[in-house]
C-alpha cells in the first residue's frame, strides 16, 4: 500500500489527510484565516503567514510520522490573488520538500466533483455541487460516471464578502442587502445555472456548519453531518439565524468553530442565494471535498 498525503490550502482553512486509501489515518484542518486582508491590499498579511507556517508545521511531523510517500500541497484562491505569493511558496518548499500547486479552475472542479460525489450517492443527475471558499465559490454540474461537464470559480467567498461589506456586528439590514446584491450579480454572471440540477451536494466548511445548524447538533460531528439531506426551507431558516446572530452569540452555537464565526453570515448567504436558484426541495451535505479529490489523485 502506498500512504499518501493531501494538504489543501484555501483562504480560511488549510486541511490535511493522510492514509492508504480508501482508509483514512489523519484527518485535520486549521482555520489559519491565509486570506486576511487579500481582498484590500492584494498582500499575504505577515500574521497570516505565520499563522498558515505553523499550521503547515505540525502536518510536516505528522507527514513524517506516517511515513507519507507521495504528498500533494494545493492552494487555491488567496495564493493566486496575492503579490507576495512567492514569500508563501517558499515556505511551503522549506517545510515539506515540495513546491506547492495553484490549481487551474478546471482542476480545482474536476477534484472538489470527485471528492463530494465519492462520499454520496446522487440518486439523480445532473448534480450541482456547491463549494463555498473563503474567497471564492465554486460552482460544478456534472454526472458521476463521467465528472463535471461546466464548472465556474465566482469571485466570492465567506471572508472576501464579509471584509468587503459585512462591517457589523451583527450585520445591518443595509449590509446584508448589499451582501445578497453582490452574491446575486455573480451568479447572474455565472455560466453554471443552478436550476439545471436535478440534485445538490454542498460541500466545505460554511455548508457543512450551517448543516451542523438544520440537524440541531449541540457539536460538530462530522459522521453526523455527512450525507445527511436536508430541507432547503430548513436551511434558509438557519442561514436567516446565523446571520442574525452577533459573532459572541454564533460562538456560543457549538457547531461553530472560532476561526468561522465572524465570517460565516456572507458564507451562509452565498448557500441560501445559490438554493434560491434551484427548485429543489433537498440537497445533500457531504464532509468528501476537494481535498479526498487530492489524496485519491495520489493513488495509483
Amino acid at each position: 500500500m502506498t500512504t499518501v498525503a493531501a494538504i489543501d490550502c484555501g483562504t480560511n482553512t488549510i486541511k490535511l489527510l493522510i492514509g492508504d486509501l480508501p482508509e483514512v489515518a489523519v484527518r485535520e484542518s486549521r482555520m489559519v484565516r491565509l486570506g486576511q486582508g487579500v481582498d484590500a491590499t492584494g498582500r499575504l498579511a505577515p500574521e497570516a503567514l505565520e499563522r498558515a507556517f505553523a499550521a503547515i508545521d505540525e502536518y510536516a511531523a505528522l507527514i513524517a510520522d506516517h511515513r507519507a510517500q507521495r504528498i500533494r500541497f494545493c492552494a487555491t484562491s488567496a495564493t493566486r490573488d496575492a503579490e507576495n505569493a512567492a514569500e508563501f511558496t517558499a515556505g511551503v518548499r522549506a517545510r515539506l520538500g515540495i513546491e506547492p500547486e495553484v490549481l487551474s479552475g478546471d482542476e480545482e472542479a474536476r477534484l472538489a466533483f470527485g471528492g463530494a460525489v465519492q462520499g454520496t450517492d446522487p440518486q439523480l443527475e445532473p448534480v450541482l455541487v456547491v463549494d463555498i471558499g473563503g474567497g471564492s465559490t465554486e460552482l460544478i454540474l456534472g454526472e458521476r460516471a463521467t465528472g463535471p461537464r461546466a464548472a465556474y470559480s465566482m469571485d466570492i467567498g465567506s471572508v472576501r464578502l464579509h471584509e468587503r461589506v459585512m462591517g457589523d456586528d451583527p450585520a445591518t439590514p443595509d449590509q446584508v442587502s448589499a451582501c445578497v446584491a453582490a452574491i446575486d450579480a455573480a451568479l447572474d454572471d455565472c455560466p453554471v445555472d443552478p436550476a439545471a440540477a436535478a440534485a445538490v451536494i454542498g460541500i466545505a466548511g460554511t455548508i457543512t456548519t450551517v448543516a451542523a445548524g438544520v440537524l440541531g447538533l449541540p457539536a460538530y460531528d462530522r459522521e453526523l453531518i455527512h450525507g445527511q439531506v436536508l430541507d432547503v426551507d430548513a436551511v434558509h431558516r438557519t442561514v436567516d439565524d446565523l446571520v442574525g446572530a452577533t459573532r459572541d452569540e454564533r460562538l456560543g452555537l457549538g457547531y461553530v468553530h472560532p476561526g468561522r464565526a465572524d465570517v460565516i453570515d456572507a458564507g451562509a448567504l452565498i448557500l441560501s442565494r445559490v438554493l434560491r436558484r434551484t427548485a429543489l426541495p433537498t440537497m445533500t451535505v457531504a464532509e468528501t471535498d476537494i481535498l479526498d479529490g487530492i489524496a485519491w489523485s495520489l493513488v495509483g
